[in-house]
């Protein structure tokens, strides 16, 4: 299946709305590749958290990261600085789960509240009737929480 791309510049504490609901719900998701970089990594001190959801966030976002939340797709956790003494370190870890609703991208930096830049991949997957059911289920579980 054909894969789609999105990338943008997220400001410290803000959130990013990715749209790929359909009327139908007959095109599902999944995250094949998710990259950060700080605007301006040369010059820059940075720790901040890259985060993808299910649901919108509640800002301003936490620093904490909480693989146990149903509703978290992905996190990247980049830290370094402008000095050779301070090297770049990157962690990303991402769920292959299938989703057929918008997504949403959060920031959260401790140091100098930089922007970062974000680079998500998506494959593309043409749901059936019982796949798209049970990915739309499965948001309205997410969005509604569990009773």
């Amino acid at each position: 299946m054909p894969i789609k791309t999105f990338r943008g510049l997220i400001a410290d504490g803000a959130q990013d709305t990715i749209v790929l609901h359909t009327n139908d719900g007959s095109m599902g998701y999944r995250i094949v590749k998710f990259q950060v970089i700080g605007n301006n990594p040369a010059a820059q001190d940075q720790e901040a958290i890259v985060q993808i959801w299910k649901v919108e966030q509640t800002l301003p976002t936490s620093e904490l990261i909480d693989f146990s939340d149903q509703t978290l797709l992905a996190a990247a956790y980049s830290s370094g600085g402008s000095t050779t003494t301070k090297p770049q370190d990157e962690v990303i870890v991402f769920d292959r789960e299938i989703f057929n609703q918008d997504i949403y991208v959060t920031l959260k930096d401790d140091t100098d509240n930089e922007s970062m830049n974000y680079y998500i991949e998506l494959e593309q997957i043409k749901l059936d009737l019982g796949q798209n059911t049970v990915a739309t289920l499965k948001d309205i579980r997410n969005i509604t929480g569990p009773t």
